[in-house]
């Protein structure tokens, strides 16, 4: 059976209404979780998506969610280093569940954050096309190609 995430089934509509739906000490968790992940990440931007609070900044940086026994933190971690240290804390997909009945590691929430952020800016570098550089001659070519430009002649001209 999969784990939903606890409280009511309605889809909230901002992350503040998400976590009112819980009772005060899952709402406290969750205020801090939230707290954590925007001092390390402040000019992400926060909303629901897939029926929890995440933030994102350059694509997604987190999603939080309470569920009946561990608050849930995704997307599963890429940093080696790091992913040793949040390993104690895998789900079966790699995502990161945090039991209610222990101390939740707020530090290791903020690296994680800090590692996503880190992943999202050089995703976002490689995306990004280099200044200056002129258009190759395969692609100069395919742009004639695709204008209808053929040795300097328009279509009526031909």
């Amino acid at each position: 059976m999969k784990a939903r995430p606890a409280g009511s089934p309605r889809v909230k509509e901002s992350v503040d209404s998400y976590i009112r739906g819980f009772p005060p000490e899952i709402r406290e968790i969750l205020q801090k979780v939230r707290a954590t992940a925007l001092q390390v990440a402040p000019e992400a931007q926060e909303r629901i998506s897939y029926r929890m609070p995440a933030l994102f900044q350059d694509g997604v940086v987190v999603y939080f969610a309470a569920f009946r026994n561990h608050i849930g933190l995704f997307p599963p971690v890429q940093d080696p280093e790091l992913r040793a240290r949040v390993a104690a804390y895998a789900g079966p997909k790699g995502n990161l569940q945090f039991p209610y009945g222990q101390r939740i590691p707020y530090r290791l929430i903020a690296a994680v954050v800090k590692a996503r952020l880190k992943a999202n800016q050089s995703a976002r570098e490689k995306r990004k096309p280099v200044r200056g550089r002129q258009p190759s001659a395969a692609s100069s070519t395919l742009s004639s190609a695709s204008t209808g430009a053929v040795s300097g002649r328009t279509p009526r001209q031909r």
